[in-house]
């Protein structure tokens, strides 16, 4: 199977990693900490603006990838504390229509630049239609 490396100028790249990688029908996107691209600095404080963030660079992404969040089906949140679940699925909730793509939330010790949340995600290039 052949691979594919997404690049995107509209998310800060921090590591010797590709934005995400498409392979196959699927595009997996790399772990967005809510780093703002023209500056390259964390959001940091209010988790509910950090969400924000790494939701919209994971909007870039896919977007870069020719995809939005309608073709996500698997996303994982890492959270450095589980006290913000709340306030992070408050967020995130608003990302994603009916039929919402499979998810785990998890605690970490610690998150890339001291950041409070991390997420990464699966999308699938071709839409399924549902039964089938």
């Amino acid at each position: 199977m052949k691979k594919r490396a997404i690049t995107t100028a509209g998310v800060p790249a921090i590591g010797p990693y590709s934005a995400a990688v498409e392979a196959g029908p699927f595009v997996f996107i790399s772990g967005q900490i809510p780093l703002v691209a023209e500056t390259g600095q964390l959001i940091d404080g209010d988790i509910r603006a950090a969400t924000e963030q790494a939701m919209e660079n994971m909007a870039t992404v896919l977007a870069s990838a020719g995809l939005t969040m309608e073709n996500v089906v698997k996303t994982t949140i890492y959270l450095a504390d589980m006290a913000d679940f709340l306030a992070v699925n408050d967020v995130y909730g608003r990302y994603f229509k009916a039929d919402f793509p499979a998810r785990a939330t998890v605690q970490v010790a610690a998150l890339p630049r001291g950041a409070k949340i991390e997420i990464d995600a699966v999308a699938f290039k071709v839409p399924c239609p549902m039964g089938s």
